[in-house]
């Protein structure tokens, strides 16, 4: 069988220093240190983004068995990549229509941790919408967890989109998803790495 590998996809002006990229990479560490974390900085835009996750792709997947973890933007990722590999994915507090919520922060922006400086503007917005997935032609693929209180994203378009897939539905929390710690062990397991 074919070594595991666990990618982690982070969220708009996220890094791999963020605290779920963070718990994660720990936990493997510690827990099943057999597991590859690969938890790339991402470009700011959108097409760069995705290109560089194909080029992490096209190097791993004849020798590992992938597992993906998006976190909302990158969970907006992970379903664009499922559709074009068949990869389990774990999505959390997930950008469902990222296009829409990111006219909002058109103009300069900044990275608080990794202080790049860029603008983002409507042929980001254009990107996004060209790696839209319109169907889940596999939602036993993905286990949505949502908490009620993300002062970032509705919720309940997360709910709506995976309606058929694995659900954790938490009441209160936020945008980070408070003691996402309890679910690293289950997430792992859903994963199958």
């Amino acid at each position: 069988m074919k070594p595991s590998l666990l990618l982690y996809i982070h969220g708009f002006n996220s890094s791999p220093l963020s605290q779920k990229a963070t718990m994660m990479s720990e936990y493997c560490a510690q827990q099943r240190p057999d597991i590859k974390v690969v938890v790339p900085q991402l470009p700011c835009f959108p097409q760069q983004a995705a290109d560089d996750l194909l080029n992490i792709i096209e190097q791993y997947k004849d020798d590992y068995r992938i597992g993906l973890i998006g976190s909302s933007l990158g969970g907006y990722m992970c379903l664009w990549l499922n559709a074009q590999f068949g990869f389990k994915a774990v999505v959390i507090n997930p950008a469902v229509r990222p296009y829409e919520l990111l006219e909002d922060y058109l103009g300069e922006q900044e990275n608080p941790y990794t202080g790049q400086r860029y603008v983002l503007d409507k042929t980001h917005i254009e990107e996004l919408k060209s790696l839209d997935i319109s169907n889940i032609t596999h939602p036993e693929d993905f286990w949505l967890l949502q908490q009620t209180q993300d002062e970032v994203l509705d919720f309940r378009q997360a709910v709506e989109r995976f309606a058929l897939s694995k659900q954790t539905i938490e009441e209160g929390g936020n945008h980070s998803f408070v003691g996402f710690e309890r679910h690293l062990k289950s997430i792992i397991e859903f994963l199958q790495l």
